[in-house]
């Protein structure tokens, strides 16, 4: 099951069990990267169909809007909807997670703060495409670091997931929760089509969301345990299959805000002779979850970690491919080694 099939299915049980699904974006529809296909354009007549129209007998609504380019009215509207509809489960999705910048003043003085100032809870849900992957500093950052600054109180929830199976789980978790707290999700680029991205109908029947993946691949008996979230895990691991290691082990941080300490130090309590910790990300030195992240990870840990990633930039990401691929591969030669 890849993501755009995992994100139907997950759609599809919440509207089977009756909680209305609203989704708007620039290109919702189809989704940015041609992955959803939500509805269906016959080429000779120009009827549109909709699959999730036709779930089962008696299912809640399902609505699709490919928005104007206007992401701070799209975003307020749907802040709103989603306070006039709790009981179901509100979507905005940015074309890219870059374009969020456009909507900072709803982001700031309603979603992280419209409960604390007016005791309104919205259960809104973000998807914010993420990821350094060499599309130029206007099509790479969702600005997580701006999200982590704003999270106190447990009033937003900032997840990472790394697989479709933790997509799947996230989003039925969003709807069926006794509580409403906005969701922001760093979502996949490159993992949509990629091989090892993927999860099985098990995956998806069993089990729930979980705020760290272990490595159940890694040698307890590990010196180096290195952190992480997103797509550079699978960087990571190719890389030390590619040197037939068992170390470093590798630790993904699914869940960034609130943070899981206490599920962090049980994926912990298997590596009991770990020398080195590090965090590794794809972002600048002094954007991305680093400086969010430190504190919380020392606190588990009880030791000082070592950060590998880009230096520190005024630009989330260079406009030069040939500059991306070289940094990027000293990232992973860093943290694991280089090609054998």
């Amino acid at each position: 099951i890849d993501w755009a099939n995992a994100e139907a299915l997950a759609l599809a049980s919440l509207l089977a069990q009756g909680h209305p699904v609203r989704l708007s974006g620039q290109d919702s529809g189809r989704g940015t990267f041609s992955q959803r296909h939500s509805v269906l354009v016959d080429t000779q007549t120009g009827a549109a169909y909709t699959p999730l129209h036709h779930v089962t007998e008696g299912q809640a609504a399902f609505s699709v809007y490919d928005s104007p380019l206007s992401e701070a009215g799209a975003l307020g509207f749907e802040y709103g909807y989603s306070l006039a509809r709790p009981e179901g489960l509100t979507l905005w999705e940015a074309q890219f997670g870059d374009f969020a910048n456009n909507a900072q003043a709803v982001i700031d003085l309603f979603i992280a703060s419209g409960e604390a100032k007016w005791q309104r809870l919205s259960g809104l849900t973000l998807l914010l495409p993420h990821g350094m992957e060499g599309l130029g500093p206007e099509h790479s950052s969702a600005r997580l670091e701006r999200f982590l600054q704003l999270c106190a109180g447990e009033n937003l929830q900032v997840c990472h997931p790394t697989t479709p199976a933790q997509y799947f789980h996230l989003l039925r978790r969003q709807a069926l929760a006794g509580f409403r707290k906005p969701l922001v999700v760093m979502t996949p680029k490159s993992l949509l089509r990629l091989p090892a991205a993927v999860a099985t109908i098990e995956e998806l029947v069993k089990g729930s969301y979980r705020g760290v993946l272990d490595d159940p691949a890694a040698d307890p008996a590990a010196a180096s345990v290195l952190f992480c979230s997103g797509k550079i895990f699978y960087e990571l691991r190719q890389r030390r299959n590619e040197l037939q290691r068992t170390e470093p082990a590798i630790l993904r941080l699914e869940q960034l805000y609130p943070f899981p300490q206490s599920h962090l130090k049980f994926a912990l309590k298997r590596f009991k002779a770990v020398k080195q910790w590090a965090w590794v990300q794809d972002e600048a030195e002094n954007m991305g979850a680093w400086h969010f992240i430190r504190p919380r990870i020392e606190a588990a840990t009880g030791k000082p970690l070592t950060f590998i990633g880009r230096p520190e930039s005024s630009s989330p990401a260079t406009g030069f491919p040939h500059i991306h691929r070289r940094r990027q591969a000293e990232i992973i030669e860093r943290a694991v080694g280089p090609k054998p």
